[in-house]
This record gives structure tokens, sequence and C-alpha cells, in this order.
């Protein structure tokens, strides 16, 4: 039973959530002190976080941050404010979704299985390891390793690397990218593609690959290996 932990402060729409996630058999929690949201996601061991932008205290923004620091959980934001500029500094911060409020129970469930099934250990269809010119990408914890360097990626940036990986030299288009990330880009912009890449390349300035990752001008992005 997959575990979502819900961090939203409108009694509503958490009692609203909580229910139509149990009807599908998720296990929910929600926080109960919000200055100590962190150890209490620690505590849950979730599998998957929904996230508010405004909360008591610090804002959506804030906690992704902190939970980034000790988890690549997938994060969906959802959220009353306009989709953009938020969306786009939400994926920044870290988060694998975004859509905002009022949202259809159906929706939310579609963007939470369409998560869970990119990070799903057990999909034996994928090979575990990709080794690209003594580079190695671990699919199902999100690693991706040289010369004894090591670097984790958020479950999105896996993705890419992952084509990227399977395509070298070759280019591959945004549309592809959204595609097998956002299936099909609902509710998301290229902007929020663009955001997660330029993050990506930054991690990859660790493993000598930053300069590597190549933006294809109106086509998309190539791994010069």
């Amino acid at each position: 039973m997959p575990k979502i932990f819900v961090i939203e402060d409108d009694e509503s729409i958490l009692n609203s959530v909580r229910k139509g996630l149990e009807k599908w058999q998720y296990q929910v929690e929600n926080v109960g002190d919000w200055k100590n949201i962190v150890q209490e996601f620690l505590d849950f061991e979730a599998d998957l976080v929904i996230m508010d932008i405004t909360l008591p205290t610090y804002d959506g923004f804030y906690w992704t941050s902190k939970i980034r620091d000790i988890s690549n959980v997938p994060i969906i934001f959802v959220s009353a404010a306009e989709m953009d500029p938020n969306a786009v500094r939400a994926i920044a911060t870290g988060a694998d979704d975004y859509i905002t409020k009022p949202f259809s129970l159906a929706v939310l469930i579609s963007k939470i299985q369409a998560v869970l099934r990119r990070v799903s250990s057990d999909n034996e269809v994928r090979s575990k390891k990709i080794t690209v010119k003594g580079y190695q990408l671990n699919v199902l914890n999100n690693c991706l390793s040289y010369t004894g360097q090591t670097i984790k990626l958020t479950p999105t940036e896996g993705i890419i690397m992952e084509l990227l990986f399977l395509n070298p030299n070759k280019t591959i288009s945004k549309d592809r990218l959204m595609q097998n990330i956002w299936q099909g880009g609902l509710f998301i912009t290229q902007n929020a593609l663009n955001v997660n890449v330029s993050r990506l390349r930054s991690k990859l300035a660790t493993v000598n690959l930053k300069e590597k990752l190549v933006t294809e001008r109106g086509r998309g992005f190539r791994l010069a290996i």
C-alpha cells in the first residue's frame, strides 16, 4: 500500500484528498506539527508527498527544499496560485509535478499513479543500470556514478538522464521528454522542463558532464559523449 504524506492546511481539501486516496487503497498521513514537518515525513516513510504552497510558518517551497536535502521522494505541488511562475519555481525547488486548485480527484490520482510508476523499483522491464563511456546510471535509485564520484538525482532528473543515456549523441525532443516525465505535459510548460534541465546540468558538473548536456535550440537536448 503506497504511503502518501499530505502537507496541506485547508481542512476541507485535506479531508477530501484523504477520503479519495484511501478509496484507492493509499495509506495517508498529514501534518500534525507544522514546526516538525521534516521529522514527521521521515517517521512516516512516505512514498510520495503532496505539497501546498501557502502553509503556516514556512511555505511549500521551503519545505520542499528541506525534504530534498534528505530525500528524493516524489513531490506533487497542489496550489491555488497561478501556474506560472509558481510551477516553474516548484519544479526548480525539486517538485516532480504541479496541479492547480480547483482540481478533480481523478486528475490527482492520475498524477500520483504516473509518478509512482516512474519511480517504482519493481519495474522489471527497465534495466537496473545503464553504462555509457564509463558513466553508470542506476535507474532504480537515480544515482549516477563516474570514477568514484556519485550524484543523486531526483526521479524527474533520472528520467531525463535515462533517455539521454539510451540515446547518446542523439537529440531528444522536448515533447518526448515531457511525454515521458509528465504523461504528455498536462499542466506543465516547456519552461518547467528547461528549469529541470538547468538544475540537472548543475549537478552534472560533479562528474564532468555539465558541458556535455547540450541544448539544441528549437529541437531538444543531446548528451555529447
